[in-house]
């Protein structure tokens, strides 16, 4: 019995993969490689010692989807697929709503057809809107403020309906906070395609002499030094959390969503001063104007997930810092 991995190739994905296989499970990943590496995996079969199958197809492709279905006997999938890019998501919303929600219908409907119930569904804290109060728990109202974000909450909602419509699912639905760090070895981590959109990456790539300097939005916020608060969590605690989140929905049914994240957060400035004693290298910053619909602090409340899958982050900033120097000074063009 496998587990089907969608977007396994990606920043998350391919992290997930690891732990799955040295784990002892039996994966097959399913990935069109638009926003991700095949490199990836080929280096996550070299750190595990262990092989994998791999296709290469979207999801909006239901004939070779289903042929994936048809030849192995897969027992869960942990769905990350999806395009993740905010900006983008704004200039291109149809693009997104068709690629993000009608690629997990089609895996959805293959899932039921071949009676696969068992989901781990990998959403975000974007789902959340701007919370002004910390932490945020699952129990808070939902909202989204980007087509992205809608997908993923619209995803949510379509999972709970269908649980509704079959009480023998069962899904976790997994809400990141901000996921940074890579895996220890140097060998994965986060590659984004041209300038990164996130914080991590961006910082990592001032330190290498890639990008000038960082832009700071805004240094006038209620926190202890004016910039925004984040909860900043290792890719490889949130890996982790996958595990046991599958671990859950192997044993019984129903739907549940956890936050993963650290429980407590880290401004700007403070990762910068992480970043440069993780390095040794300056890191030049310029402190721009807020931007729009940017709020002070968030992270996460955490019981939940510590309660019920027995999971919590056990890695810090430091941690997340030099692992993330360790990938970006050993692959300067990512995996390229």
């Amino acid at each position: 019995m496998a587990i089907l991995v969608t977007g396994g190739a990606g920043y998350i994905g391919s992290h997930t993969c690891i732990e799955l296989l040295e784990a002892g499970y039996e994966i097959i990943v399913v990935d069109n490689f638009s926003n991700s590496n095949q490199e990836s995996l080929k280096r996550v079969m070299e750190i595990t010692g262990a092989s994998m199958k791999i296709y290469n197809i979207s999801l909006l492709n239901t004939t070779e989807l289903e042929k994936v279905f048809k030849r192995n006997n897969i027992e869960a999938v942990i769905h990350f697929a999806g395009l993740k890019a905010v900006g983008e998501s704004v200039k291109s919303p149809l693009f997104y709503y068709k690629n993000n929600i009608i690629g997990s219908i089609n895996l959805f409907e293959l899932m039921q057809k071949y009676l696969v119930k068992r989901l781990v569904f990998s959403s975000s804290a974007t789902v959340y809107g701007n919370q002004e109060i910390v932490p945020i728990s699952e129990d808070f109202p939902l909202s989204a403020t980007n087509p992205y974000g809608r997908t993923k909450l619209m995803i949510e909602e379509i999972l709970r309906d269908l649980i509704l419509s079959d009480e023998n699912w069962c899904i976790s639905i997994l809400r990141y906070f901000n996921p940074i760090g890579a895996h220890k070895s140097g060998c994965i981590g986060e590659d984004p395609r041209g300038i990164p959109n996130n914080l991590m990456p961006y910082i990592s790539q001032v330190a290498v002499g890639k990008l000038k300097e960082l832009n700071v939005f805004g240094n006038d916020y209620s926190t202890h030094d004016g910039t925004g608060v984040r909860d900043y969590i290792h890719v490889v605690d949130l890996a982790i959390g996958h595990l046991q989140a599958l671990k859950k929905v192997m044993s019984e049914t129903g739907i549940n969503a956890y936050n993963l994240g650290t429980g407590r957060g880290y401004s700007v400035l403070e990762l910068v001063n992480a970043f440069e004693k993780a390095s040794g290298k300056e890191i030049p910053y310029n402190i721009c104007n807020r931007r729009f619909g940017d709020i002070a602090i968030c992270f996460a409340d955490t019981k939940k997930a510590k309660n019920e899958l027995g999971w919590e982050a056990t890695r810090g900033i430091k941690e997340m810092c030099a692992d993330t120097w360790r990938w970006q000074i050993n692959n300067l063009n990512g995996f390229n």
